[in-house]
């Protein structure tokens, strides 16, 4: 596709100098309420404007003086075309596809013999124009009050398409491309391509891909986006989806009816998270994973915790009540706990596949991104305990704001682990609950970007912008993304557009700063409503059996409710999870004595100084080297890297994990360490750590450099710790993390 991006500026700039010319067919873009999207941004030109203006006509290349393809463009391709007609092999592999592409069906398909080259061209610059900026006239917006700048590129006009060309035959294919493009697809009307266009790009979903420059990535989105036909759910999983939405709706109703005054920072106008991420946990599951960790703030966590993770109704409605004093456990330590919406707890999940998936929401305090990295960490150490190595069992899910994924720097630094070989977890799913306010704030004032996303184009991570009112369009990107996870082990973002129906709490008052939105919010409906209205109306449902769910619903939560008055919670409530073996305060650990025979030492120290025979070290390293092997032999004169290299040495004898990390840790800041050893000629790496013991796996040990966050370093490597409390790691720079040491170290969180 080398040909296509080449002519995509030239042509464009071409269509441009074409459209200031009298007698244009283009119009102007518009810009339009995000309601009033629905087919056109811009319009063709009217019928009585047609039959004045010239009509374009098949014409032969050397004539086309203007528009998409003139002057050198033209002469170009007409040489090419005559040199392939002579000679297939002596134009490129593309251009020779194109050609074949295009002669045969001109002459096979009566229908399009009369499609040039040049409308060719140009059909596919529109094409690739809803890709790149179809998210621009996508319905997002569920309250129809963003206006948005549709571009230009998206009027069929600008190539110089009118009313006439609507009926017309075109084909589409392209050499190694997919979707619209693929060579395989039929001939095809200019309206039904216009109307699938459309439908993949610009109704209740967004796609942001065409930044990713992989091929091989953007093919599989297109194969996934651009579909014959949309995608469609049997009644069998619309009745789980409005089931599963029932059960959000009504847990947060059932809240505010019983604690009409507690802070509970519910997920009204957002519902949809909910079934959204179920059915993202059991397409994961069927797609091999088997334990998922989930970070995020505190909106919306009292419906996760209930409706995704399961932890009991009773407990939490007895949180709400106040409860009863915690019964003490021997042995447990659990600290004095936290309010309800920053806990966290686990499960085993069924999933709709018959399959079970563990489920790990982890505890937060208020920083609302602080989770992000120690997410990535649990995530690691699971994949790594767990002989994950192909990090496809082991998933990490991250659920933010829209005001905080673009605001706080955590996000932009943790994404940033993503591709590192010893931080990353084969990638994470992120899961924006963007309520298009932050706190008081308006997106205007709270970043400079079009999208709170934008910041995850850095990464080549693909971006599903999704109307939150649209329970389908929801379900199916967090399946895409579970599928895209499980294929390309890389991030990648779902962008919830939805609102947020009271305050930044219940009982703060929105309308002091944002009276325009709240107006409109007053008076719209559910996601539960309009999906009712849907099912109704497409006669897929009847309303006894909407009052049915209803029904079983409000009974179980009510059944909770009381139960939760006998309810008497225990202090591991408080715990994300369970860890036997973790020793409280009260208990009195074993003295271990912690030195090592006199042999022992010697035999780590010949290891840990030893370099290969080939291994051409740098001179004053190699002589550090011989220094060290002289002070294990005569066991005088030990400096402290000496010392810590026997200490990890002796730790690995033991069968304990070491991880060692930071920026400069490899050679040390004060080139001390050296636990990385570089050739001087080849540039291949030597650790002398990973050869302690026979066979040893090669992360028993691992010593990497990192990137300079202190933060999330520190996060990602205390949970690593503290959830498998045999890995030992060092870290300098402390105070820099002093967030991380005042919400999670200090209480063993």
């Amino acid at each position: 596709m080398a040909w296509f991006r080449a002519a995509s500026s030239a042509a464009k700039l071409a269509v441009r100098r074409s459209l200031a010319r009298p007698g244009s067919y283009a119009t102007k873009a518009r810009i339009l309420p995000s309601h009033n999207r629905d087919f056109h941004s811009t319009v063709f030109t009217s019928r009585a404007q047609a039959a004045t203006a010239p009509i374009p006509r098949p014409v032969p290349l050397s004539r086309l003086t203007d528009s998409f393809l003139d002057g050198s463009s033209s002469v170009y391709l007409e040489e090419l075309q005559r040199a392939w007609e002579e000679d297939p092999d002596s134009v490129d592999e593309s251009w020779d596809n194109f050609f074949r592409n295009f002669v045969g069906q001109a002459t096979t398909s009566p229908g399009i013999s009369g499609q040039t080259i040049q409308e060719s061209m140009r059909l596919l610059l529109l094409v690739r124009a809803y890709q790149v900026n179809g998210h621009m006239k996508a319905n997002l917006d569920p309250l129809a009050l963003e206006e948005r700048h549709i571009p230009e590129d998206l009027d069929p006009a600008l190539y110089g398409f009118s009313e006439a060309d609507l009926d017309r035959e075109f084909f589409l294919g392209v050499w190694k491309m997919a979707g619209f493009l693929s060579e395989n697809r039929p001939v095809q009307t200019l309206r039904s391509i216009l109307t699938r266009l459309q439908q993949a790009y610009c109704g209740s979903v967004g796609y942001e891909y065409m930044h990713i420059s992989d091929r091989e990535k953007c093919n599989w989105l297109r194969d996934k986006i651009e579909t014959p036909t949309p995608t469609q759910y049997n009644s069998e999983r619309r009745v789980v989806m409005l089931d599963r939405l029932t059960w959000s709706t009504q847990f947060e109703n059932f809240l505010a009816t019983k604690w009409t005054a507690a802070k509970r920072f519910g997920l009204e106008g957002g519902e949809t998270l909910i079934p959204g991420m179920k059915e993202m946990f059991d397409r994961s599951a069927d797609l091999g994973v088997e334990s998922i960790v989930i970070g995020m703030s505190h909106r919306g966590r009292l419906n996760v915790l209930g409706n995704v993770v399961r932890k009991p109704l009773r407990q939490i409605f007895s949180e709400f009540s106040g409860g009863t004093r915690p019964v003490d456990e021997v042995g447990l330590y659990t600290g004095t706990g936290d309010v309800k919406y920053h806990l966290g707890t686990s499960y085993d999940r069924p999933t709709r596949g018959g399959k079970r998936i563990h489920l790990s929401l982890v505890a937060n305090p208020s920083h609302l991104e602080a989770v992000d990295p120690l997410v990535i960490g649990k995530t690691r150490a699971k994949q790594y305990y767990s002989n994950d190595v192909d990090r496809t069992r082991n998933l990490g899910i991250l659920i933010h704001g829209d005001g905080s994924f673009a605001g706080q720097g955590v996000v932009y630094e943790t994404l940033h682990l993503s591709g590192l070989p010893n931080y990353t977890t084969g990638g994470t799913i992120h899961i924006v609950v963007n309520n298009q306010v932050a706190f008081t704030t308006d997106p205007q004032a709270g970043r400079s970007s079009q999208y709170c996303t934008d910041v995850a184009k850095a990464l080549d991570a693909p971006i599903f912008h999704v109307n939150g009112d649209d329970l389908e369009a929801v379900v199916h990107v967090c399946e895409l993304a579970a599928e895209w996870r499980q294929t390309f082990h890389s991030d990648v973002v779902v962008d919830i557009v939805c609102y947020r129906r009271f305050g930044h709490n219940e009982i703060d008052e929105p309308s002091f700063t944002q009276p325009k939105m709240y107006k409109v919010i007053r008076s719209h409906p559910s996601a539960l409503e309009i999906y009712q209205q849907k099912l109704l109306k497409n006669g897929q449902i009847a309303q006894e059996d909407i009052d049915k769910i209803q029904k079983k619903v409000n009974s179980i939560l009510n059944e909770e409710f009381m139960n939760s008055k006998d309810y008497v919670p225990k202090k591991r409530d408080w715990l994300a999870a369970y860890w036997s073996g973790f020793k409280s305060p009260e208990q009195i650990s074993r003295v271990r004595n912690t030195g090592v025979k006199p042999e022992i030492l010697k035999n780590v120290g010949k290891a840990i100084t030893t370099l290969p025979d080939t291994f051409k070290a740098h001179r004053a390293v190699k002589k550090i080297f011989e220094q060290r092997s002289q002070m294990i032999e005569s066991g005088e004169g030990i400096d402290w890297a000496v010392g810590e290299a026997l200490a990890f040495a002796t730790l690995l004898v033991e069968g304990n994990h070491v991880r060692l990390s930071g920026q400069d840790v490899e050679r040390g800041t004060f080139s001390h360490r050296h636990s990385v050893v570089h050739d001087q000629e080849t540039g291949e790496q030597y650790c002398p750590l990973d050869h302690v013991i026979m066979n040893q796996d090669e992360e028993m040990f691992t010593v990497s450099n990192r990137l300079y966050f202190i933060q999330e370093f520190l996060s990602l490597t205390l949970f690593w710790h503290t959830y498998f409390f045999t890995c030992i790691f060092l870290t300098c720079f402390f105070y820099n993390a002093s967030l991380v040491v005042n919400k999670y170290l200090k209480y063993g969180s």
